[in-house]
């Protein structure tokens, strides 16, 4: 498969939110249930938070097909919080999860940034540890949703850069 990695542009914000939501419906009932999966849906980032995040300095990087269609993304925070990586369900299990996060430690330290740390689905912790982060904690927690809270579930997660 031809990618390219390239920095977001505004007019990427729709298809990026679109790929985050089926990441979360496809992939995520891998590890977690139904009830779970809606709640997180709920919170997806809408398009225009994409734009919002781009804008005040937030790092946002995608893989692209040849023909420019987004597939996977990151999104880095300046003080090292990679807050997102998500892959369509169309396209995991082709390294570009690795990929990216290759990416995300270049422009790290780039920036000098000395640790990359995140909080891991079930599903991409295992990504997560082939890229070298250290499992620091388990975190439950609980999402409000629809008038209850929602248990679920993540991974505190760590790699030093210097």
């Amino acid at each position: 498969m031809d990618v390219t990695i390239r920095p977001f542009r505004e007019d990427d914000a729709a298809a990026v939110s679109a790929l985050t939501l089926a990441a979360i419906r496809v992939t995520g009932p891998r590890g977690y249930t139904p009830e779970q999966i809606d709640a997180w849906a709920a919170r997806h980032p809408a398009p225009e938070r994409f734009i919002a995040r781009a804008a005040k300095g937030d790092l946002i990087c995608l893989a692209v097909s040849a023909a420019d269609e987004p597939l996977a993304y990151y999104l880095l925070e300046a003080n090292g919080h990679l807050d997102m990586l998500y892959c369509h369900p169309d396209h995991t299990g082709h390294g570009l999860a690795r990929l990216l996060l290759a990416e995300a430690e270049l422009a790290a330290r780039a920036l000098e940034i000395p640790r990359l740390f995140t909080e891991a689905s079930e599903l991409a912790r295992p990504v997560f540890e082939r890229a070298g982060y250290r499992l620091v904690a388990r975190r439950d927690f609980a999402i409000p949703f629809e008038g209850r809270e929602v248990p679920i579930h993540n991974y505190a997660m760590e790699k030093r850069l210097a």
